[in-house]
């Protein structure tokens, strides 16, 4: 039976290519995400261009616990464990840590981290009863280092690190691993908001916009691509990647070199 993925916030962007590169692997994809009617057919006939099987599509409200469970619970019982758990769905806003509203913290804390942890608590037993499991987080290396006016998204994915730590120690000693992969500027729908703002703010051209971003931070001057995190994903599923487990991987060009 073709082993299942699942890839949360995979309608486009990081989680679309991840999802791609999951599928050519030989896994059978479910998708997840928000998105008008037509990109979530475009992303669901990309995946299946790409698998061995058509994908699984459910539209859960990820910041929704009981939702959640019910979703899973209902797929492993009709579809089968899932042998490979992408937590990738997030969101951003950005205000000043005494500005910031409450509503936002809560949404962005609910939605990357706790659903982190409802997945994989949902997913972890079968993982254990079949002696296979993946769990790779995509924490950003926002998991790692802080930036101004980002409060909610720093602490919830430095939150998504430690619990990737804590994930790895406990299913140690099986053929289960955890880990976080921490990407840099990576040219996404998210990041899109954040080059079109330094565009305005310079008055300045789309593409210098992007440029300028990536020299404040990224020392490459290039975005990372979503092919690289999803081939960095598949190979983390793999024998070769078994004693690869706790760890956090910079994806970022230098960023958190400096």
């Amino acid at each position: 039976m073709t082993q299942l993925a699942l890839v949360t916030g995979s309608t486009s962007g990081i989680g679309l290519g991840i999802a791609k590169s999951l599928a050519e692997a030989g896994y059978r994809l479910i998708i997840n995400g928000f998105g008008e009617p037509e990109v979530i057919d475009q992303a669901l006939a990309n995946v299946d261009a790409a698998g061995p099987e058509s994908p699984i599509y459910i539209g859960t409200d990820l910041t929704q616990p009981q939702a959640i469970d019910m979703a899973l619970s209902e797929l492993i019982e009709s579809d089968g464990p899932i042998s490979v758990l992408v937590n990738n769905a997030g969101m951003q806003f950005t205000a000043p840590v005494d500005e910031f509203p409450v509503d936002k913290w809560d949404q962005i804390i609910a939605l990357n981290l706790s659903a982190a942890f409802h997945t994989t608590r949902l997913c972890l037993p079968a993982m254990k009863a079949q002696n296979f499991g993946r769990i790779i987080n995509i924490a950003s290396v926002h998991g790692l280092v802080a930036s101004v006016n980002k409060p909610a998204y720093v602490a919830a994915k430095h939150g998504l690190v430690g619990l990737t730590k804590a994930t790895a120690l406990e299913t140690a000693e099986i053929n289960v691993t955890c880990n976080a992969i921490c990407p840099g500027w990576t040219h996404t729908p998210l990041i899109q908001t954040q080059i079109e703002r330094r565009a305005e703010e310079l008055n300045t051209t789309i593409e210098e916009g992007g440029r300028a971003l990536l020299a404040e931070k990224q020392p490459s001057k290039e975005f990372v691509t979503t092919d690289q995190l999803g081939a960095l994903t598949r190979f983390l599923c793999t024998d070769a990647a078994s004693q690869i487990t706790g760890a956090s991987l910079p994806v970022d060009g230098g960023w958190t070199a400096q």
